[in-house]
C-alpha cells in the first residue's frame, strides 16, 4: 500500500502533457541506469583519492595494557599471589619513497578511469535520447493513425446507413449491403488495433522514463514535423562522430589505461625504497622502585630507518604480469578499432535509412494523392448508385493502405533524419 501511495505522490508532481525536451530532462535526472553510472563514477573518484593518498606517510598508534598474576617467593619464604600491570605505548609511521614510479602511474590511471566513467554516462545519455525520440514519435504516429482511422470508420458508418436505405428501396442487393457492413466491421477492428498500438507506445515511453504505473499522460504534438532537410555527406558525419562521440573517446582512453597497466607491471622489476620511524615507551608495576613516569622516560625509544627491497627472483610473477599487460594493450587497441568500425557502419546504415525514408515519403505522398482521388470518385459513384460495390471497396482499401503508408513514411523520415543529425552532434528537436 505504501508503494501505491508513493507512486501517487510522485505522479501528482508530474506534468499532464510532456514535450520531447521534458522527456529528456526527466530521464537525465531519474533514469536508473544513468544514476547507476553516476554512482560508478563517484566510486572511481574515491579510487583516485585513495591512489593519491598512497604517496602520503601513514601513522599508527598502539596501546597495550596487561595484567600478570602469579605466586612468587618473598623474603619470608612465603608464596603470595601477586598481580602486576604492564603497558606498552608506541606510534609508528611509514612512507614509500620510491617504487619504480608505480604510485604516479596508478594516479594517472585512476584519473583516466574517472574520465572513462564520465564518458560512459555520456554514451548512456545518447542511447536514451535516441530511444526516447523513437518512442515519442511512435506515439505521435499512432495518435495520427487513430484520427485517420476514426474518419474512415465514420465514413463507413455513413455508407452502411446509405446502403441500408438503398437496400430498403431495392436499389442494391443484399450482398452489397453485407459487404459494406463487413467493411465497417473491419474498419472498426483497425481502429481498435490503432488504439491498442497507441497505448502500447505510451507504455514504452513510460518505461523509458520509469514513470509510476498509475500515472497517465499525454505528449504535445509539434506544430510542424520536418521530414525533409539537408542531408550532410556521409564522410563528414562519420568524421565528426569519430572525433566527438563518447564511445570513441572511451576506447581511446582504454588504450592509455592499458599502457599504464603495463608501466605498473614493469615497476615490479625495480627496487622499492621506504622510510619508517617509531616512538615507544613501556612500564611495569612490578618495578616498585621506579615511578610510572620515570619508567616511561627510561624506556622511551626512538627509531628511524630506510628499507630497500630488491626483487631478485619472483618465480615469473613480474614477467607474467608484464606479458599479460602487453596482451591487454593489444586487446584495447582492437576494442578501439571495433568501436570505430561499428560506429561508421551504424552511421552509414543511418544514412541509407534517411535516403530510403525520404524516397518512401515522397512516393507515399504521391500514392496517397491518387488513391484518395480514386476513393473520392468511387464514393461519389456509390452515392448515386453507379458504382460496383466490389470496385468501391477495392478503392477504399487502396486508400486506407496508402494513408497508413503515408503516416508511417512521414514519421519514419522524421525519426531517421534526427538520428542521422544526432550522430554529427545536433541535439534532437521536433
Amino acid at each position: 500500500m505504501s508503494d501505491i501511495w508513493a507512486q501517487d505522490s510522485i505522479a501528482a508532481t508530474l506534468p499532464v502533457q510532456w514535450t520531447l525536451q521534458q522527456c529528456f530532462d526527466y530521464a537525465l535526472k531519474n533514469n536508473i541506469q544513468l544514476n547507476s553510472l553516476r554512482l560508478s563514477r563517484l566510486s572511481t573518484e574515491q579510487d583516485l583519492l585513495l591512489s593519491k593518498a598512497a604517496k602520503l606517510p601513514n601513522l599508527n598508534g598502539t596501546v597495550s595494557q596487561n595484567l600478570d598474576g602469579g605466586k612468587t617467593v618473598n623474603a619470608a619464604g612465603n608464596y603470595p599471589y601477586n598481580v602486576n600491570t604492564n603497558g606498552n605505548y608506541s606510534v609508528n609511521s611509514n612512507v614509500t619513497l620510491f617504487q619504480g614510479g608505480y604510485l604516479n602511474y596508478d594516479i594517472k590511471q585512476k584519473n583516466l578511469l574517472t574520465q572513462v566513467a564520465g564518458l560512459n554516462i555520456a554514451q548512456q545519455v545518447n542511447d536514451i535520447t535516441v530511444s526516447i525520440t523513437q518512442a515519442y514519435l511512435n506515439i505521435l504516429l499512432a495518435r495520427e493513425n487513430i484520427v485517420y482511422v476514426k474518419d474512415v470508420v465514420a465514413t463507413s458508418e455513413a455508407q452502411v446507413k446509405q446502403g441500408q436505405q438503398q437496400y430498403d428501396v431495392g436499389s442494391i442487393a443484399l450482398i452489397s449491403l453485407v459487404q459494406l457492413q463487413s467493411q465497417l466491421s473491419n474498419d472498426r477492428y483497425q481502429l481498435i488495433t490503432a488504439e491498442n498500438q497507441h497505448r502500447q507506445n505510451k507504455l514504452v515511453l513510460k518505461q523509458l522514463l520509469q514513470l509510476p504505473s498509475s500515472y497517465d499522460f499525454e505528449i504535445l504534438e509539434p506544430d510542424t514535423l520536418i521530414t525533409n532537410t539537408r542531408l550532410y555527406a556521409l564522410q563528414e558525419v562519420q568524421d565528426s562522430a569519430l572525433a566527438n562521440r563518447p564511445e570513441i573517446k572511451s576506447s581511446e582512453l582504454g588504450i592509455q589505461v592499458s599502457n599504464l597497466d603495463l608501466a605498473k607491471a614493469k615497476t615490479g622489476y625495480l627496487p622499492t625504497l621506504s622510510a619508517g620511524g617509531a616512538l615507544g615507551a613501556a612500564y611495569n608495576s612490578g618495578n616498585s622502585n621506579t615511578a610510572y613516569f620515570k619508567q616511561l622516560d627510561n624506556s622511551f625509544y626512538q627509531q628511524i630507518g630506510l628499507t630497500l627491497s630488491v626483487p631478485i627472483f619472483t618465480r615469473r610473477v613480474v614477467k607474467t604480469n608484464v606479458e599479460k599487460a602487453k596482451i591487454e594493450v593489444d586487446q584495447s587497441k582492437l576494442v578501439l578499432q571495433d568501436t570505430k568500425t561499428n560506429l561508421t557502419q551504424t552511421i552509414e546504415q543511418s544514412y541509407i535509412n534517411v535516403l530510403n525514408a525520404q524516397s518512401q515519403y515522397d512516393a507515399a505522398v504521391e500514392q496517397l494523392k491518387y488513391s484518395q482521388e480514386g476513393y473520392r470518385i468511387a464514393s461519389e459513384q456509390l452515392k448515386v448508385g453507379a458504382a460496383n460495390i466490389v470496385v468501391f471497396l477495392q478503392q477504399k482499401n487502396l486508400y486506407v493502405q496508402a494513408l497508413q503508408s503515408y503516416i508511417q513514411a512521414k514519421y519514419n523520415a522524421a525519426l531517421n533524419i534526427r538520428i542521422y543529425d544526432f550522430y554529427r552532434g545536433i541535439p534532437v528537436k521536433l
